[in-house]
């Protein structure tokens, strides 16, 4: 579905004359937020890659916008170690040069240490879906699950007109998230991409 046809669709299970096309984009809005910020499935998976070049050094990255959860970060093939603050703060006072090991997030910054002078830094994160802003735009989240989407607008449209079906709106849109969350969980336990490490190695 795209943005014009789930407002439709909660306009018609909403049933009232006086919402406004305005005011259930609102509510679509909300409800994308909110399944943001509980959902986490492969479609939000992203990678940004910062490319160094600099021959005094990278101390900093600028985390993307659309960030809401890491997920790991990684140079030179291996996992960066994360640091408390006040750690990161003394180890980067030694200026030490090399593949990053360690990194800290400072509000919108990831600080790394020691400085990469170059080659690249990956990160890999859960990110916001895809603004819908015109009637014609799809997303997918809206490929994947616009009954989710759906539901959990009206459970906002039902707050805010005092609707009493509410807790009927709120409680298929549990079980959709569930069910949901629940697939891209057993896709990742399970299928023939999935081996077991052994526990112990002989050498010849």
């Amino acid at each position: 579905m795209n943005k014009g046809e789930l407002r439709s669709h909660m306009l018609a299970l909403l049933n009232r004359s006086d919402c406004t096309d305005a005011l259930a984009n609102t509510f679509l809005d909300q409800a994308i937020a909110r399944i943001e910020r509980t959902l986490r499935v492969p479609s939000m998976e992203q990678q940004h890659i910062y490319t160094i070049d600099s021959a005094s050094g990278v101390s900093e990255l600028f985390i993307p916008s659309n960030l809401i959860e890491m997920v790991d970060i990684h140079a030179d093939g291996r996992a960066l170690v994360r640091l408390p603050g006040h750690e990161m703060v003394e180890a980067q006072k030694t200026g030490a040069i090399g593949n990053p090991i360690h990194f800290t997030r400072v509000q919108g910054v990831l600080k790394i240490h020691p400085k990469p002078t170059s080659g690249s830094v990956y990160l890999n994160y859960y990110g916001e879906f895809t603004d819908l802003v015109n009637d014609s735009d799809t997303n997918s989240l809206t490929s994947i699950a616009s009954d989710l989407i759906i539901y959990t607008a009206l459970g906002y449209a039902s707050d805010y007109f005092l609707d009493e079906r509410g807790p009927l709106f709120d409680q298929k849109a549990g079980a959709f998230i569930a069910e949901i969350q629940g697939q891209a969980d057993s896709a990742e336990t399970s299928g023939t991409s999935q081996f077991m490490r052994p526990t112990h190695r002989f050498e010849d």
